[in-house]
């Protein structure tokens, strides 16, 4: 299966011929080996042409930029060339009908706050005695999901049940170099923050990825309404992912002190990454994704799989075929 490359160092992607190469300097040059490349990730000073863009279109490898704080600023996303203009309808039909996208909508939410419920209940086996009211506290507030009208009041519902898992991350965590306060994004206030900021804005990436590589228009989102953002249901679809991805990697690197103070650079006003701390993290988090599980009918299957996977389901979903289900964890 093709992979991902993360470059991080300032050069110039340049095309030779039907070849790509990184060329750091006159000395230092890295072949990149197309047929086996997914997509590009550029956290350094990229000098690219029209020529090499060309290049990267005829195979079909999206290019995502990160500025110096590692936040997502923009894409070079080749044409697509899975277009379906039925499935471009039947996304616009399901957005356009109230009852069927409060309906999507509400699906991401399940999964989001169910996996969010799988990985306290993990660590209430350890902790259960200062795990459980997290628990309960979320699971009363999930049974008012159903009651809900409108995506506003949908979306404050899931923002105040995170605010309540992250609050349970002190317990998870039980690290006083990574005291969590509260969620804060820009910019990230802790350590914490910059964890949750960057590991995000990875499965973000990845996921556009794979829809990318589906019928699907990743312009039509369903709970991140559709407006002057680029894409959205890629977003959605994150949503059910980032517990039992993003977190789950956070509670790892952490509680094995694989990530540490040393590997954050700090002021009054922000904290992030620095390029060790980035590196470590992605190289977590794509062994993450390329640990397998058991799928139902399907066997082993990479977790970078079942996000192609997920977008299968709404692709069914947009056909009527079989309405979406998102995926929960096992534990």
């Amino acid at each position: 299966m093709k992979k991902p490359i993360y470059i991080f160092n300032n050069g110039e992607l340049k095309r030779k011929d039907n070849s790509l190469y990184f060329i750091k300097s006159e000395e230092e040059k890295k072949n990149i080996p197309v047929n086996a490349v997914s997509e590009i990730h550029i956290f350094g000073e990229l000098d690219i042409n029209k020529r090499t863009l060309e290049f990267l279109t005829s195979q079909k490898i999206p290019i995502y930029f990160y500025n110096h704080y590692g936040y997502y600023i923009g894409c070079f996303y080749p044409r697509e060339y899975y277009n379906s203009g039925i499935i471009i309808l039947k996304q616009a039909e399901c957005f356009l009908d109230e009852k069927e996208r409060l309906k999507l909508a509400k699906s991401f939410v399940d999964g989001a706050i169910q996996n969010i419920l799988k990985n306290l209940k993990y660590y209430k086996k350890t902790k259960e005695e200062l795990v459980e009211p997290y628990i309960n506290t979320i699971e009363t507030k999930y049974l008012n999901i159903e009651s809900i009208q409108d995506i506003p009041t949908l979306m404050a519902l899931e923002g105040d049940i995170r605010k309540i898992y992250y609050e349970a991350f002190n317990v998870i965590l039980d690290n006083n170099d990574f005291f969590f306060d509260k969620r804060t994004k820009r910019p990230p206030d802790n350590p914490i923050n910059a964890l949750i900021s960057f590991g995000n804005t990875l499965l973000y990436t990845t996921i556009l990825s794979q829809i990318y590589r589906t019928h699907l228009d990743p312009r039509i989102g369903y709970l991140h309404e559709t407006n002057q953002r680029s894409f959205s249901l890629n977003l959605d679809i994150a949503e059910v992912f980032k517990p039992i991805i993003v977190d789950r990697i956070i509670f790892s690197l952490i509680n094995k002190n694989q990530i540490q103070k040393k590997h954050f650079e700090e002021s009054i006003e922000y904290t992030y990454l620095n390029e060790k701390g980035k590196q470590i993290f992605i190289d977590a988090f794509e062994s993450k994704l390329s640990t397998t599980i058991n799928y139902k009918h399907l066997g082993k299957i990479s977790y970078r799989k079942l996000l192609r996977i997920e977008c299968y389901k709404l692709y069914k979903h947009f056909l009527k075929e079989r309405s979406y289900e998102p995926y929960i964890s096992n534990w």
